[in-house]
């Protein structure tokens, strides 16, 4: 077919006119959200007949609804990556948002949502900051500006509108990226009933009848590719202002029951989604594995030679290092059964490998001792104490890690990227020159660790022998005399 991309993206051109009924509100029009939920919405209506259309709404006074609107909603996804080691190149048109609605521009058109007898769902991603109580806000005062505000306003015209009756109740499901964010935004939507004084059977409404589901979620995006957009403008017939891309890789993991399977049917489409009563092992599960492999590698892989991701794992040594370290050493701390976490590791490093994505390393290492401490550390203790010896891979990663922080490597300067305060102790601490006094003084710093370290038996002394090796042969051979050593 003849490209014809002096033609808009828009639902006359393309001739995608179905209407779908207004089955969620979308806090938020950004990256991400387009390039997950709204694809995995678009796949659930054309696969699983899930009839969903989508109303999006802009979370803050400046955003891209004007360009949603400027499309009819339409836009392209491209999504590039490896998966069982084959590079895999797809692309979307995702039809599924209906709407969109600025409510700086019209908040009561906003409010009306509430009033959608189709509306079931209420899906958001606000970033970290996005599930914040503001104690400025009140009922009246709109547009609201927390999103925890504005939601509890649509949630009360809703009640008000359908006379409290359970059956319209909303089941909520935020993707911000904290640790349970549903529950937070719960407490947040309650505090703001009480705040308001909209009446204890509006509380009664939210704390029986809305559902409120924790989530994680994970796919790397990185949105409107600008560099390349001409490339990707030839793959299209018509003109497309918002492609995004992203890896193929995703994973939604929701908390929920049968119940809220039955509203959404992810069973029915091929993708990596999860509902579960907890989903804390899988947040550990991918702070251990995925977190916890990216700061494993870092120090070690730049003093090595590596500039990013991709080439730590395709070099033989720093390849092998980071495999042995996930599969031998943080996979047997966990959880989880370990065929499901053997495959989880295994999509973790196709994902690492994906050559459509450049990872820096340098972009990757800032405040690296305050991430071993969440991501690599629990592992680390927790080996040592259900085997009674010490992770190796592990130990030498902190030896470098600590190396990291240190005097310049090989006469240039590492990238370390940390708060002030942390690198001005560091750099002291190197001061003294002595592998055994950095050892003891790095280690046993609470204030790094929320612990003594010099506590784990033998740990010290393997920190002090890695860092005299390292400097002395360099990190592949310090390290290979260090296995020696700890077998």
């Amino acid at each position: 077919m003849e490209k014809t991309l002096n033609k808009q993206l828009n639902r006359e051109n393309t001739g995608l006119q179905e209407k779908l009924p207004i089955k969620v509100v979308q806090f938020g029009e950004g990256n991400f959200l387009r390039a997950f939920v709204d694809y995995i919405i678009d796949k659930l209506n054309k696969q699983a007949d899930f009839n969903a259309g989508v109303a999006v709404v802009q979370p803050l006074p400046k955003g891209m609804i004007h360009m949603l609107n400027d499309q009819d909603g339409l836009y392209n996804l491209f999504m590039k990556g490896v998966k069982k080691g084959k590079e895999i190149q797809q692309k979307e048109t995702v039809s599924c948002i209906q709407k969109s609605l600025n409510p700086y521009d019209d908040y009561e058109a906003y409010l009306k949502l509430a009033e959608e007898e189709s509306l079931e769902f209420v899906i958001s991603n606000t970033t970290e900051a996005g599930i914040a109580f503001d104690e400025n806000d009140t009922l009246e005062g709109a547009p609201h500006n927390s999103f925890p505000a504005k939601l509890t306003a649509l949630l009360y015209r809703r009640f008000q509108h359908f006379d409290g009756a359970a059956a319209k109740a909303l089941t909520i499901i935020p993707c911000e990226l904290i640790n349970y964010n549903a529950d937070t935004l719960k407490e947040i939507i309650l505090k703001y009933a009480q705040l308001w004084d909209l009446g204890p059977d509006f509380q009664k409404w939210i704390e029986e009848e809305t559902g409120f589901h924790n989530t994680l979620v994970d796919r790397i995006v990185p949105g409107y590719p600008a560099a390349d957009i001409d490339r990707y403008q030839k793959e299209l017939e018509y003109k497309d202002n918002l492609i995004v891309s992203a890896e193929v890789f995703l994973l939604w993991v929701i908390e929920g029951d049968a119940k809220l399977k039955s509203k959404i049917p992810f069973d029915k489409i091929d993708e990596n989604i999860r509902v579960v009563q907890d989903m804390q092992p899988y947040r550990t599960r991918k702070v251990r594995i995925l977190n916890g492999a990216h700061t494993t590698m870092v120090p070690f892989s730049i003093m090595y030679g590596n500039e990013t991701v991709k080439e730590t794992l395709d070099d033989d040594f720093t390849g092998k290092f980071v495999k042995k370290a996930i599969f031998e050493e943080i996979i047997p701390t966990l959880d989880l059964p370990k065929e499901e976490l053997e495959s989880f590791a295994s999509d973790v490093l196709d994902r690492f490998r994906n050559p459509f994505i450049k990872h820096q390393l340098s972009s990757i290492a800032l405040n690296s001792i305050s991430k071993f401490k969440v991501r690599v550390l629990p592992s680390l203790l927790a080996y040592a104490k259900d085997q009674n010896s010490l992770p190796k891979h592990l130990v030498f990663a902190l030896a470098c890690l600590i190396r990291f922080y240190g005097d310049s490597w090989k006469g240039s300067k590492l990238p370390v990227n940390d708060d002030e305060a942390v690198v001005s102790q560091m750099q002291a601490i190197w001061k003294t020159k002595d592998y055994q006094a950095v050892s003891e003084k790095v280690l046993s710093h609470t204030g790094f660790w929320e612990q003594d370290l010099t506590e784990v038996p033998d740990l010290q002394e393997a920190v002090a022998s890695a860092l005299k090796l390292i400097d002395e042969k360099g990190v592949q051979e310090a390290f290979q005399e260090f296995e020696k050593q700890t077998n």
